[in-house]
């Protein structure tokens, strides 16, 4: 894929958009996809985001692990939502392949946790975060999957990761630049990645979180409150 050329490269999404609403009428939950490359810390992510969300909203996860289930295991271990509320998806392959090329599987991971809690006590899902297992820049998710797509990239990468763009970073719905506490020791120019994130993004928003500080996820936080907001008030 080259996104200057669009006619040489056509888009490689092979689902339409999903359907906005459950077959009885109502509203499905909101769908976002975190992506990113191995390390950048999208399971924390996904855990902050859980943590800080579980009270005020009804919360399901799909992780995505080639072989294994360790994303979803590290969620349950550290209990950030009831084990119910997490599916695994073991994509056997590249896990992009899953999350853009052939979705049924997360589709049905997501339809499942719709319909149980649809149908159970707890009231149906407003929020299902699908993480995909750690890619290049060039992970990005179908729309016949989710909604919006948050990409995760972190600064022990290096400053130049902005600026070499890929779909991930140039597309997504919003840019995480994590770990900003280890910036000073791996001689990392924050203000220079925000520029050149700006460059590759021009209006898309990016935001910069360290996870180990009190509230560092909350500029994510905001983003997905107002995400969930617009979406809850379309018709």
């Amino acid at each position: 894929m080259h996104l200057d050329h669009p006619e040489l490269y056509p888009h490689r999404h092979t689902y339409s958009a999903a359907s906005p609403v459950r077959p009885d009428g109502t509203r499905r939950a909101l769908r976002i996809g975190l992506g990113g490359p191995v390390g950048s810390g999208k399971t924390a992510t996904v855990a902050a985001l859980c943590r800080a969300l579980r009270d005020e909203l009804s919360v399901a996860v799909v992780t995505n692990d080639i072989y294994t289930r360790e994303d979803a295991e590290f969620l349950l271990r550290n209990a950030v939502l009831p084990p119910e509320r997490i599916a695994a998806v073991e994509t056997g392959a590249c896990p992009h392949t899953a999350i853009r090329d052939d979705i049924s599987a997360n589709l049905e991971a997501i339809e499942d946790l719709e319909a149980v809690f649809s149908s159970s006590g707890a009231g149906p899902l407003d929020l299902v975060l699908v993480e995909s297992g750690g890619d290049n820049l060039t992970a990005t998710f179908s729309k016949g999957l989710v909604d919006a797509q948050i990409f995760v990239i972190d600064v022990a990468g290096g400053d130049d990761i902005p600026r070499k763009g890929g779909p991930g970073i140039t597309t997504a719905d919003l840019l995480v630049v994590n770990k900003t506490d280890l910036a000073p020791y791996v001689g990392v120019d924050l203000e220079g990645m925000a520029r050149d994130a700006k460059a590759q993004r021009g209006e898309l928003p990016a935001v910069f979180t360290s996870l180990v500080a009190e509230g560092g996820v909350e500029p994510v936080t905001a983003w997905v409150r107002a995400q969930l907001a617009a979406w809850t008030a379309a018709p």
